[in-house]
């Protein structure tokens, strides 16, 4: 993806960071229970869907399965809870199994400062496993959701039984990243957001590609560019340093550039999966599945 990125600087027509997903909508339904602490349970909406209170607002969640060690699925940039339901199904059967929606995502409230830092929304992470009590858990990133993941982790190392990171990107130069933000500051916006799209979607499932051009037309210049810059600026090398717990490191056979996680810590387990977009957690979900498996049958219970 980044070898992509820096061609298409070379040739000024830069393109973006891979964080990207599916949908967003900033209205929730904010009528809450009478609560002192800003991280509680503050609506129960059905049997597996809660809504929790974050620093930026609402924070939607779905929490169901139980057994094991519980699993917390962190989505992408645009995304929410539906890029995890192969997962979430598949883990439920004897596990319990939770997602989230990340602030300004799905149901989730937008924060009214647009801070959409990583370390944000690790502490929404924060936010969402102490109201559910989860004490251990397995954290599962994809993308620019991979390094909250990572920030999370570093700074309660002790409470993330493993990591399992997707397509998550390593430190951007910046010479590469101010090009990138330049170009989408300017005229070119809507052109660099198709032409990275057309990318991130080659060989997506039907149903994949609807989902995130649906997605990403509802997101907004100011909203994606706050996103990409500040993703841009969140060095995730020192903090997966300092994680010491089970890492698995996962890309397609066509994301992998020279910054990639796997060639900064070539000791960490490094996984493919080809002939998939981006979103390779729903084109090929038996074979994602499998490498999850794997993983879980590493951790401790």
């Amino acid at each position: 993806m980044f070898s992509f990125l820096k061609k298409w600087v070379q040739f000024s027509t830069p393109a973006i960071l891979l964080l990207t997903g599916c949908n967003n909508n900033s209205s929730v339904n904010e009528k809450s229970k009478t609560d002192t602490m800003n991280t509680t349970v503050i609506e129960k909406e059905a049997a597996l869907t809660k809504t929790i209170r974050g620093s930026a607002g609402i924070i939607y969640v779905e929490d169901g399965g139980e057994g094991g060690v519980p699993v917390v699925f962190i989505h992408s940039f645009g995304g929410d809870t539906r890029h995890w339901v192969n997962q979430l199904s598949h883990l439920r059967t004897n596990r319990r199994a939770i997602a989230m929606d990340i602030r300004g995502h799905g149901r989730s409230t937008a924060p009214a400062d647009n801070d959409y830092s990583v370390e944000s929304i690790a502490n929404d992470i924060a936010a969402v496993v102490d109201s559910l009590k989860i004490t251990r858990f397995v954290l599962v990133g994809h993308s620019m959701g991979g390094s909250s993941v990572i920030a999370y982790a570093a700074k309660y190392p002790e409470r993330v039984a493993g990591m399992m990171l997707t397509v998550t990107p390593g430190k951007t130069p910046p010479e590469q990243s101010s090009a990138i933000v330049a170009s989408l500051k300017s005229e070119k916006y809507d052109t660099v957001m198709a032409d990275y799209m057309n990318k991130l979607l080659a060989n997506a499932q039907p149903e994949t590609d609807r989902m995130e051009r649906e997605g990403m037309n509802k997101l907004s210049k100011k909203t994606n560019i706050s996103i990409i810059k500040s993703t841009f600026s969140y060095d995730p090398l020192p903090a997966l340093e300092k994680y010491k717990g089970p890492v698995m490191i996962i890309s397609g056979t066509d994301e992998d550039p020279a910054n990639s996680l796997h060639k900064a810590f070539p000791n960490i387990g490094y996984r493919t999966i080809a002939g998939t977009s981006h979103w390779m957690q729903l084109d090929k979900p038996v074979e994602f599945n499998k490498l999850l498996d794997d993983f879980l049958n590493t951790i401790k219970e």
